[in-house]
């Protein structure tokens, strides 16, 4: 039903190591191997591209992530104790939390188009009722003009101001990190794309699910779609596409991790994560990633999640968008009116939605799959889904015409993005600095 999740974290046994500055990037293995006895340690560092080959590393007891400073460890009951033991502020080990399993961010599955559009709507005229008797506070947003999909452009490049900026995402690199894309789209045809897969099993990146090329769609794709409105919003973006989720809509942080190291050694600019748990405690390790990313002028969007029932339940920011360095994107609906499934900020630090972006009935490039499998063999190479997931290469792909336009990067775009927002009266617990907005 709308607004349900199932991105519950569910644990795999392994644990995740946050190592400290003090034991160094050359001392990552040595540290496990010293304090947990582990003699099977795999690094990135050991491979020329500093990319994991999980055919070389599927007997390691454990994988460090050289460039994060994260390793995930199979380890015994006193091997996990020992590592915990070890951990402190200043030490060789930050921390050692549980890996989890994270799912994509799309709201609404099952729930017929027409039934969805519905209750959107209704939701947003009970809203605006509501605060229209309340003395109208929080009426302007609702009353504005409702976006709707043209001939020309989607709805959400119409109300982020994408369909009138003269940004392309020239120079800048943005990688989405998900179920992967459809390589074999039209609308991507003679576009330089790198990719690679981080599931086990899998080594292309094609995608078998679809998510993931709805979301690529709608960061950085075409100026002139093969057919139909124009949906992409970096469209001379330089894409990379990392494969982290399988084809079934979830994923370990193994791959997550592996899929972020890979991005951080290309140098890209933007990351986009359409993916998550319900967890609400800050995972170390991606807060830990997240900073180095700033810090490496990378920055990283994730969707804030899709856990809300509004408005009986707001429901809150899960892992890793609650990461105060990991911006979160919540997801607003045609008449700039938050979506019934985004998740509300919470007291947790970091676990605030930072912008908003269009999430509701988004329209963007879907793969065609084989006639009887399980997406039900759609004959066409677009769909029209909603989520926090849709919102958030929404602000990705505008990240990247920021980045074009005023060469900033890390922390100082993630401002811009913030303060370039158009405010909108709905509570910033909601869509925190506003909707986002391409350059002029």
């Amino acid at each position: 039903m709308i607004g349900t999740s199932n991105a519950d974290g569910t644990q795999t046994g392994r644990r995740l190591v946050v190592f400290g500055d003090a034991a160094g990037e050359s001392g990552y293995a040595d540290v496990l191997r010293r304090v947990a006895g582990l003699t099977e340690v795999a690094s990135t560092a050991d491979f020329g591209d500093r990319v994991v080959d999980h055919t070389q590393t599927a007997r390691a007891q454990a994988t460090v992530f050289a460039d994060l400073g994260v390793a995930v460890v199979a380890a015994d009951d006193d091997q996990a104790s020992a590592l915990a033991a070890n951990c402190s502020a200043d030490g060789d080990i930050l921390a050692v939390e549980p890996e989890r399993v994270h799912s994509i961010r799309t709201a609404g599955t099952g729930v017929p188009d027409a039934d969805r559009a519905a209750y959107l709507r209704g939701y947003s005229d009970g809203v605006a009722d509501l605060a229209a008797r309340l003395g109208g506070v929080a009426t302007t947003a609702l009353a504005t003009q409702a976006f709707a999909d043209t001939d020309e452009f989607t709805w959400g490049l119409l109300a982020t101001g994408v369909s009138t900026t003269g940004a392309t995402g020239s120079g800048v690199r943005v990688a989405v990190l998900d179920t992967g894309l459809d390589l074999t789209h039209p609308d991507f045809a003679g576009r330089e794309i790198t990719s690679a897969a981080f599931v086990d099993g899998v080594t292309s990146a094609q995608d078998g699910h679809g998510h993931g090329t709805h979301c690529v769609g709608t960061s950085c794709g075409p100026r002139t779609p093969s057919t139909g409105r124009r949906f992409g919003i970096a469209y001379e973006a330089t894409l990379f596409v990392g494969k982290v989720l399988g084809d079934d809509g979830s994923g370990a942080d193994e791959g997550i991790l592996a899929g972020l190291n890979w991005a951080l050694t290309n140098r890209v600019d933007v990351v986009s994560m359409s993916l998550g748990a319900d967890v609400r405690t800050v995972s170390a390790a991606y807060e830990t990633v997240g900073r180095r990313a700033l810090s490496a002028g990378t920055l990283i969007v994730a969707a804030a999640g899709n856990n809300a029932n509004r408005p009986a339940d707001p429901g809150f920011v899960g892992v890793p968008a609650n990461s105060p360095s990991i911006a979160a994107v919540g997801a607003t609906d045609q008449r700039s009116a938050i979506a019934p499934f985004s998740a509300r900020s919470t007291d947790v630090e970091g676990g605030n939605v930072d912008i908003a972006a269009p999430g509701v009935d988004v329209y963007s490039s879907w793969p065609v799959f084989p006639p009887g499998s399980s997406e039900g063999g759609a004959a066409s190479r677009y769909n029209t889904i909603s989520g926090t997931s849709m919102a958030t290469p929404h602000v990705a792909g505008i990240a990247a015409l920021w980045a074009q336009t005023t060469g900033r990067r890390g922390r100082d775009l993630w401002t811009t993005l913030t303060q370039q927002a158009r405010r909108l009266d709905v509570p910033a617990s909601d869509v925190g600095a506003g909707l986002v907005q391409a350059p002029r």
